[in-house]
């Protein structure tokens, strides 16, 4: 023999439902916009084959009971860098690893033997804490002629010992991988293709550019740190509105669920 249930029951039962999807979905789209905080590079102005460049490591903390306080930077010796120097980041120590090249390169008329392979920096009085993020500033040159893009593996240390590997390459097609690392982008080579450095009257100018900049860096390096803050918010901004998005989506769910309880019961 059927028994109907009573209408309260199938109400709650409706409600139950549309609550716990609304729940669900809402996680997802909170946890996809944790998606974007990885360990990137993000170049200031142009990186041109060729040419020489400043790029701002950016390390976000993705915990939320552990603060980062180590960080390496590892560069591919087949397109490798004669010059990686690190811009001092207050409470943090660089350390910059130079290796052997198996093929020498031709900079300036010069020969160089070795290149940069890795810059580390760890804790020094500070530290990434949760919910913040920090941007470690790096010149580099001169950058590769016959590559498309420069591949910087990083690793990320937490204080309670947890080691992050940022070293997963990205497909042609496929999904981000969980923990891409770092791409470089090189847009086309200017003027001779060969960088502004390569030719002795090219080097002249550079220099006497350089001394005219002297006292314009400050204002720079200030434009420099607003817009990376400003990139920065865009992003958290992101996450944010993506996670409102699902707790409003959850809301809806929940009172269509009721809705529906109620026109079975009427």
């Amino acid at each position: 023999m059927n028994v109907s249930r009573p209408a309260s029951s199938r109400l709650s039962a409706a409600t139950r439902v549309a609550l716990a999807g609304g729940i669900a979905l809402s996680s997802v789209v909170l946890l996809s916009g944790t998606a974007f905080a990885h360990v990137s590079v993000q170049p200031q102005g142009e990186a041109a084959k060729g040419g020489y460049a400043t790029v701002n490591i950016k390390v976000p903390n993705e915990r939320d009971n552990a603060s980062t306080v180590k960080l390496e930077v590892n560069f591919p010796l087949d397109h490798p860098l004669a010059s990686v120097m690190p811009q001092p980041v207050p409470g943090w120590k660089a350390e910059v690893t130079k290796s052997k090249l198996s093929k020498p390169l031709e900079l300036h008329g010069k020969t160089i033997n070795e290149a940069v392979s890795k810059v580390t920096w760890t804790a020094d009085g500070s530290k990434i804490g949760p919910g913040q993020f920090q941007q470690f500033p790096l010149s580099l040159g001169q950058l590769p002629e016959d590559t498309d893009q420069l591949v910087l593996k990083a690793i990320q240390t937490y204080d309670n010992k947890e080691v992050v590997r940022w070293i997963e390459e990205a497909k042609e097609g496929a999904d981000e991988p969980q923990n891409p690392a770092p791409v470089l982008k090189l847009s086309a080579a200017s003027g001779d293709h060969h960088g502004a450095a390569t030719s002795p009257s090219a080097s002249a100018s550079a220099s006497a550019s350089a001394d005219e900049k002297g006292g314009h860096d400050d204002k720079a390096g200030a434009h420099e740190e607003k817009t990376a803050s400003a990139s920065s918010s865009s992003s958290d901004t992101t996450a944010r509105i993506l996670g409102v998005i699902g707790i409003l989506v959850g809301i809806a769910g929940v009172a269509f669920g009721v809705l529906a309880g109620r026109r079975r019961s009427a």
